[in-house]
């Protein structure tokens, strides 16, 4: 059997959003900017794949920017909205140690600018509460930036509570929102969400192809310069195919939601339930609030890349964390925010289920999951050290 449960990583493709996508590479191939009817053509459904996130996400056409993914768009908001405070003399930042990268060293550049970036310190079941941002936040607080979801534990964290209190406050709020469009029902104006990064490969779209909403009257700085596409504000011929395929995709996508979430969320528990009998594990990430799919675990005594690569030769296609970091020797950096030791930390599991997942393939994944975590234990100095008594087990 061959299951694939790396979906935090990226999803197949629709049927839906391969059918939107293929009349825009074979017959309306216009450039939308050219005045001509066959660029017209291109430019009209540009428009309405604009209108259809929009109606999505319950905010305006206009306030739609597409982008070649969630990385662009989360470095165009931060940026513009730190360039936008600095103006008003405000250069305080507020976000989560256990942020993506493309948030977190988009941070690093702009205290390298002067930037004062406070990262507020995640709890054990990978959340914060909207108390902690309201008592960080200052007079000269420019932005919050908090994802809505993590990529890798898939805890949820309460956006529209922070949503609140930031316009309360008067200080813009942006949330990446990659890991959770598509998946939780987002209304960017009942939320207060002032500016919002998605990506189409999350949610059975292309990939390269991403969404910035920013609320109407949010200066965007602008990150790519040439022509007036996108309003000025992203220059590039836009990507008709993939932004088409997106709209599909995205529009299918929050249209069963709920019918989904039922789904995902019972193989999800069954899955969590039969992978917590295995000892010496733990679960990370709130048991509760968590994006349907998620599955995080870590394992004492292993090494999460001979975990997976073993999982492989059994045909279960699994992660360890974000792909964005796959290369990398060093423990997860959200494993660590939430209090995991590194040796705990080196020996994580991530399994992201979507609906076209089976109630068989988690029954498989259950079954084999134990017994390759048995077979590297086995072979682990270290397990020997902890069975014998050499070594306390830090896991109970």
């Amino acid at each position: 059997m061959q299951v694939y449960a790396d979906n935090a990583a990226t999803t197949k493709m629709s049927s839906t959003a391969i059918k939107a996508m293929m009349p825009y590479m074979e017959s309306i191939y216009g450039n939308p900017s050219s005045l001509h009817s066959v660029g017209q053509e291109a430019a009209e459904a540009l428009y309405q794949a604009r209108e259809q996130i929009a109606n999505c996400l319950g905010c305006l056409p206009q306030e739609i920017t597409f982008t070649s993914g969630g990385s662009e768009a989360d470095n165009q908001a931060i940026i513009s909205a730190a360039r936008f405070g600095a103006r008003k003399g405000k250069k305080h930042i507020i976000s989560t140690a256990f942020e993506h990268h493309a948030v977190l060293h988009t941070l690093k550049k702009l205290q390298k600018e002067g930037f004062e970036v406070e990262l507020l310190d995640v709890h054990e079941n990978g959340t914060i509460t909207a108390k902690q941002v309201e008592d960080a936040i200052r007079e000269d607080t420019c932005l919050v930036t908090i994802m809505y979801a993590n990529n890798e534990i898939g805890s949820i964290l309460p956006i529209p509570e922070i949503g609140a209190i930031c316009k309360e406050k008067g200080v813009l709020f942006h949330t990446d929102a990659v890991q959770a469009a598509g998946h939780i029902s987002i209304n960017v104006k009942e939320q207060n969400i002032d500016m919002l990064s998605l990506s189409a490969h999350k949610f059975h779209g292309p990939k390269g192809i991403g969404v910035l909403y920013a609320r109407k009257g949010i200066p965007l700085t602008i990150l790519i310069e040439g022509g007036a596409q996108e309003r000025g504000k992203r220059a590039g011929t836009e990507n008709i195919p993939a932004i088409m395929g997106m709209s599909a995709a995205f529009c299918e996508s929050c249209s069963n939601i709920e019918e989904n979430s039922k789904k995902i969320s019972a193989l999800r528990d069954k899955l969590i339930d039969g992978l917590s009998k295995i000892p010496h594990s733990i679960l990370n990430g709130d048991s509760e609030s968590r994006l349907p799919g998620n599955v995080h675990f870590c394992f004492e005594g292993i090494e999460g890349e001979s975990l997976l690569l073993l999982l492989d030769q059994k045909g279960i296609y699994a992660s360890s964390g974000s792909a964005c970091t796959s290369g990398s020797l060093d423990p997860s950096h959200v494993l660590l925010a939430i209090g995991r030791p590194h040796e705990i930390a080196h020996g994580s599991l991530r399994l992201s289920l979507s609906e076209w997942n089976t109630e068989e393939e988690v029954d498989y994944m259950i079954e084999k999951i134990p017994e390759v975590v048995e077979y590297l234990r086995n072979m682990s100095p270290v397990w020997r050290d902890l069975i014998t008594g050499k070594k306390q087990f830090i896991l109970k």
